[in-house]
């Protein structure tokens, strides 16, 4: 039987990004050791693509949202707080994965977080997982 209104279901045109979409990403080149930036000759080593992103997603974590005016209130984690709550480990963990990718997704060259792990061992929690960017995928560990 012919319906009067027929379920139709158009085909979705699917948008690309390329990576000519993004102005080329540069940053600060980072020592995840020392967690401080690298410098030579007395100016900071610029590096771009891929690390620069991985340099910015590091600095990102560890930068408390909203306690420094310098940033904006897009930028930084909200990992503090997880920090003394009375939730079961298992909830800490989800949560803090959850802010994770909150923290990360801001930055428009960053397209999706994955396998976030976090671990609370003692009083340090531990974060790792995969960025996938415009550039590539990278590794992060904090």
């Amino acid at each position: 039987m012919n319906d009067l209104f027929p379920m139709i279901q158009p085909e979705a045109e699917i948008e690309s990004s390329t990576d000519e979409s993004y102005p080329p990403y540069y940053d600060v080149k980072w020592d995840y050791e020392k967690d401080a930036p690298v410098f030579k000759n007395g100016n900071p080593v610029v590096v771009e693509g891929l690390e620069a992103v991985k340099a910015w997603a590091w600095r990102a974590l560890h930068v408390p949202r909203y306690r420094y005016e310098i940033y904006s209130f897009d930028y930084g984690s909200d990992l503090e707080a997880v920090i003394g709550q009375p939730y079961t480990t298992e909830l800490k963990e989800a949560e803090a994965a959850r802010y994770v990718r909150e923290c990360l997704l801001i930055n428009p060259y960053i397209r999706e977080v994955k396998d976030v792990e976090t671990e609370f061992s003692d009083d340090r929690l531990k974060i790792s997982g995969t960025l996938v960017t415009v550039y590539g995928e990278a590794n992060i560990s904090v």
